[in-house]
């Protein structure tokens, strides 16, 4: 996870490089096409970026997840068993873990959509719809994987905090335009005085 999100911080920071290329190569023909992605392959090379890791911790959870599933109803342990006000191998009476669960899916949503510096309609969407689609199916399952959610998320939550904090960026970013803006002005500034020089 702590992979991913260091890949996705570095993926956010070339979309612009990454818009610029498609803006070069706009044709649908295969030449435009193939151009386009050895360009891609070489800006994710040399930014040290992996586009497909974002996909590595939903691969690690699903197996843990059907395997979870499973137990529930394979161990009566975890059938019967009970934690606080919820039997395990049942719907939590409360609603209170799917609420949970949404919460915290829509904060570790919202925290990795803040870093970024470009936003598009489908991931602004999807930090909506994901907690949405949490929410009811945490309601048809047993409570043990609504509680597997809640717990992973909140972690999930901490471990964006940590590692790749949005708030933190975001001033960072903004420090390095603030820089980038006095340099320019700076530069400016002394072409005009260089220009003045010459009329003298």
């Amino acid at each position: 996870m702590a992979y991913q999100l260091k890949s996705a911080r570095k993926t956010s920071e070339l979309q612009p490089q990454l818009k610029a290329l498609q803006a070069k190569y706009p044709g649908k023909d295969m030449e435009s096409r193939q151009n386009l992605q050895r360009e891609q392959q070489e800006l994710y090379a040399q930014a040290g970026v992996n586009p497909v890791a974002g996909c590595l911790p939903l691969l690690v959870q699903m197996p843990v997840l059907f395997a979870m599933y499973q137990a529930i109803f394979r161990s009566e342990t975890l059938k019967t068993g009970h934690f606080f006000w919820m039997e395990l191998g049942d719907k939590d009476p409360y609603y209170l873990m799917p609420i949970l669960a949404a919460i915290f899916t829509y904060a570790t949503s919202k925290l990795s959509m803040m870093s970024q510096p470009e936003q598009n309609a489908m991931t602004s969407s999807m930090t909506y719809i994901a907690p949405v689609m949490i929410f009811i199916t945490a309601l048809n399952v047993p409570a043990a994987l609504s509680l597997y959610w809640v717990i992973s998320n909140a972690f999930s939550v901490g471990q964006t905090l940590l590692i790749n904090n949005p708030f933190k960026i975001i001033e960072e970013r903004k420090a390095k335009e603030a820089a980038e803006k006095a340099r320019v002005r700076k530069l400016n500034k002394a072409k005009k005085k260089a220009l003045k020089s010459k009329r003298k």
